[in-house]
């Protein structure tokens, strides 16, 4: 990728001849972005660009000649407005629609903020401001190759067409070039996910429920290359931030060891990594989560070590589908991740796509799950043993944060059953993480305290849906 970048850069006008695709996505991103009639200023500003040097050369043409030049630019002008404001469906439509678009900006990171501003500058038909912009984002991150290629793109644009050298040779050497692919995509991901915003006041459909003693949630949309982290608070979760993210190379849904592919389902961050402690190809640090959970060992998935991480200090980001199976972010992104995260506590969602749904319908579903844990609260204060073991799977199994070697559950459900029956016991802190994926799944945790003790313990449980009822497969004891 370097070589790419320290190759437009040296041959600007190469460079601005085989990169009209992209020239191209940048005038989209400004149709998306910005408010109607803008692109209709940017068709004005190029066709101005463009018969400035014409002009010049004409020194002798007469006054009305230019004038009824100026006319001919404006009629087009006009009709390009026209066809503008009838193709940008997706355009903000008015003030609160351009709100939401400079909300979703400021959403952004820091530096994936700044190209969009220039993206947008650039479609308003204001390329210098643009160009002046992409220096200063080159000059702040010069590892972030998109922008490097950006920034090239629009140094090209101020070289005059009569300047510019002819380079095929150069030119579909730079079209071919997978890295280029990558680029585009990368751009057309981050500027989708910056369009397309969640909706005011929904959540993931996996987040059911989520104690407050969890004060962040992140969820992943592999469509998108997005990473979405959201506040946990008395008010319930609120989307606060969003990150681009890369993902494995060979795509998702990680069944097997060494398959390249990023995990889907619903998993906790286990530990933080020390970068001191890791190869700078892991960045600025690392989250690794627990897969594979219970539900993918019975699934028989098989492989490890998949972390959230950072990227190496000569990469700004990678391409959306780029990495061994890890989730991967900018080493800035991923250095405001980290002060965020809890231990254990944070949960993460990694999806093909992510449903939205709004916070009331979620607070429902979560309700219909409360019955099931509820009568299995039940039936073991009451001491019916036989009753109890309705609510499990006969290969149910349970672990424990000390011993992590999976036991034959029903061991010990006789002893638990004694201990639980006629004492009054108390949940607390309980979380409701909804997955489906051919199968209805749900993790429940919850923080459990008998009556007459001072401390209790922290179950997790990983329950499927068989009908219309709910099963027990796994629960993990954490404390």
């Amino acid at each position: 990728m370097a070589d790419i970048v320290r190759r437009g850069r040296l041959r600007k006008p190469a460079l601005r001849r085989g990169a009209n695709m992209l020239a191209a996505l940048m005038a989209a991103s400004a149709l998306l972005l910005a408010t109607q009639g803008v692109a209709a200023a940017a068709s004005t500003k190029h066709a101005n660009a463009k018969t400035s040097g014409a002009k010049a050369n004409k020194a002798s043409a007469s006054r009305p000649a230019a004038r009824e030049a100026k006319a001919r630019t404006a009629r087009k002008a006009s009709a390009a407005e026209a066809r503008t404001a009838a193709a940008a469906k997706g355009a903000p439509r008015n003030k609160a629609a351009a709100a939401s678009s400079s909300a979703a900006l400021q959403q952004a990171s820091s530096a994936e903020a700044r190209l969009i501003a220039v993206y947008e500058l650039f479609g308003r038909g204001q390329p210098r401001p643009a160009l002046a912009k992409a220096r200063d984002l080159v000059r702040d991150y010069p590892n972030f190759q998109l922008a490097q290629l950006v920034y090239a793109d629009l140094l090209a644009t101020q070289v005059p067409p009569a300047h510019a050298f002819s380079d095929a040779t150069g030119i579909g050497r730079l079209r071919s070039d997978p890295a280029m692919a990558d680029l585009r995509e990368e751009s057309r991901r981050r500027l989708q996910a910056l369009r397309d915003r969640p909706p005011a006041g929904t959540v993931p459909s996996q987040f059911l429920a989520l104690s407050t003693r969890s004060r962040y949630a992140i969820a992943v949309d592999a469509s998108r290359s997005r990473l979405y982290l959201l506040e946990n608070s008395d008010k319930g979760l609120q989307l606060v931030a969003d990150y681009y993210v890369s993902v494995g190379k060979s795509g998702i849904g990680k069944a097997t060891e060494g398959d390249a592919r990023t995990p889907l389902g619903v998993y906790y961050v286990t530990s933080s990594l020390d970068p001191k402690s890791l190869r700078d190809f892991y960045g600025a640090g690392a989250l690794p989560i627990n897969y594979p959970n219970p539900y993918d060992v019975r699934r028989g998935k098989t492989g490890s070590g998949i972390w959230l991480h950072g990227t190496p200090p000569q990469q700004f980001s990678r391409a959306p589908l780029a990495s061994d199976g890890c989730v991967v972010m900018a080493n800035p992104d991923l250095k405001q991740l980290l002060r965020k995260v809890q231990i254990g506590a944070t949960p993460v969602v990694t999806a093909p796509s992510l449903q939205w749904i709004p916070r009331p319908q979620a607070e429902k579903e979560a309700q219909t799950f409360t019955s099931a844990i509820s009568a299995w609260k039940d039936a073991r204060a009451n001491g019916n043993e036989a009753q109890l073991k309705k609510f499990y799977l006969p290969d149910f199994q349970r672990s424990s944060s000390s011993n992590k070697k999976n036991t034959d559950g029903f061991s010990v459900l006789h002893d638990e059953v004694e201990y639980a029956q006629g004492k009054r016991v108390q949940f607390k802190d309980m979380s409701f993480l909804h997955w489906r994926d051919g199968d209805d799944t749900m993790v429940a945790t919850f923080g459990e305290v008998f009556e007459g003790e001072k401390s209790g313990r922290t179950r997790r449980q990983y329950w499927l849906r068989q009908g219309s009822e709910w099963k027990l497969f796994h629960e993990e004891i954490l404390g």
